[in-house]
């Protein structure tokens, strides 16, 4: 028998190599540079922070800086807010009688004075309400006076003693019952005749009449909820905002003066004044959320610039004090509080410290520490220190001889204008 062929087995996979040195070598030396590049780097940074402030500002090089001259001048104390224009009245015209709205007599948007006849409801009913109201009335009168006649003949029969007193007393108390009746048909009579002038929709006031929400044609109904337009009066209006409580005593104290506080109204970017008004009343409560209180102020708006619900800035104007003022920008705060830098002649800064007082959107009052006529840094402040060395803006760079003058103009180096030319040696 032959024997059975070998069994065959898979090759065998060869294990993989170990790293080579190089390759470790290589990794080591890379992250070994990398922790000196950082450790330098820090290093650097340490030695460039504790390094002693050069003169002539930071890095070694002179800044150019903005300034400002300190001046004088009558300096206003303003509370600026935001406010929402408030009309002082708005009316929703709704019709009193309901019926067929045969005349709309107004244009959208139209300026209307108070009495101008608006729209007109049909009539017809009312009148025919009226003179029956008014024939009720002249029948019972006649009545009325009947029973008058009669009375008076029984009394003079009462005293010929020829009829009953009973009879003379309720001849009385129908007279009475008719004057009653007579009472009644002269109100029924009016309410016809107000019904009638109830068809007639006039302006109640002068202003500015809105869309309309009702067509000619329509049936309207007796005061309903929509209406048939509105009319915002716009000359004078109101603008209403919310200044500081901490204000309060100072508005207060102004009026008690009967000093009339002017109020401007800007637009949205405070570049245009829109009107100019004056302070009318303030708020009786304070609103512990915001702690601010309500305040109103009236003006002409003759030029119809202010619109209802619109939102403006408001601009108050408490007082005017006499100050020493610089632009906002030049005052700084540091660890011993306010200051400034002041320039001197010879074009170094040196650090002042000030007191600030109240301010404005441009400038700051200083009650103490800087003399009107006294230059301060307007911008740049944040790359100088005390004693650095600035250039300011417009001043003419300092001119000297190009590379390559070796005198006055004119006169050049060898091969220059003006020189002589060396010949090559032949």
């Amino acid at each position: 028998m032959s024997s059975p062929p070998p069994e065959s087995f898979p090759a065998a996979t060869p294990a993989p190599l170990p790293p080579s040195r190089r390759r470790i070598w290589i990794g080591r030396v890379l992250a070994l540079l990398v922790v000196l590049a950082l450790v330098g780097g820090a290093w650097y940074l340490i030695q460039r922070n504790n390094a002693p402030a050069d003169p002539r500002g930071f890095g070694g090089a002179t800044s150019t800086v903005g300034h400002a001259a300190a001046r004088r001048m009558q300096l206003p104390i303003n509370i600026d807010a935001l406010g929402t224009v408030v009309p002082l009245t708005t009316i929703t015209l709704r019709p009193q009688v309901g019926g067929v709205l045969t005349e709309v007599l107004y244009t959208e948007g139209q300026t209307v004075k108070k009495g101008q006849l608006l729209a007109r409801i049909d009539p017809r009913p009312y009148e025919q309400a009226l003179m029956q109201a008014q024939g009720t009335r002249v029948r019972d009168e006649a009545q009325l006076e009947a029973a008058r006649v009669t009375l008076q003949r029984f009394r003079t029969l009462l005293q010929q003693d020829s009829i009953a007193r009973q009879e003379v007393d309720t001849q009385a108390a129908l007279v009475k019952q008719l004057e009653g009746t007579v009472t009644t048909d002269r109100a029924a009579e009016g309410v016809a005749r107000l019904n009638l002038d109830y068809t007639r929709i006039t302006a109640p006031v002068t202003g500015r009449i809105g869309l309309r929400t009702v067509d000619s044609g329509n049936i309207v109904a007796a005061n309903a909820t929509t209406g048939i337009a509105t009319i915002t009066q716009m000359n004078p209006i109101d603008v209403q905002f919310s200044m500081p409580q901490d204000r309060v005593p100072e508005v207060q104290a102004q009026l008690a003066q009967s000093a009339a506080l002017p109020v401007k109204a800007m637009d949205r970017t405070r570049a245009t004044v829109l009107d100019q008004g004056t302070f009318s009343t303030l708020d009786n409560v304070i609103d512990t959320t915001t702690g601010t209180v309500k305040a109103k102020a009236r003006f002409a708006n003759a030029g119809t610039t202010l619109f209802p619900n619109q939102f403006v800035n408001v601009q108050m104007t408490l007082r005017s004090i006499d100050a020493v003022v610089v632009p906002v920008t030049a005052v700084r705060t540091g660890p011993n509080g306010t200051f400034v830098y002041v320039i001197n002649e010879d074009r170094t800064v040196s650090m002042r410290t000030v007191k600030r007082g109240d301010s404005t959107v441009e400038v700051v009052a200083i009650l103490e520490g800087l003399q009107p006529g006294e230059n301060v840094v307007t911008e740049g402040g944040d790359r100088i220190q005390d004693g650095a060395r600035v250039v300011l803006q417009g001043d003419r760079p300092a001119t000297g001889p190009r590379p390559g003058a070796s005198g006055p103009r004119g006169a050049r180096g060898p091969g220059g204008p003006g020189g002589e030319r060396r010949r090559p040696p032949q």
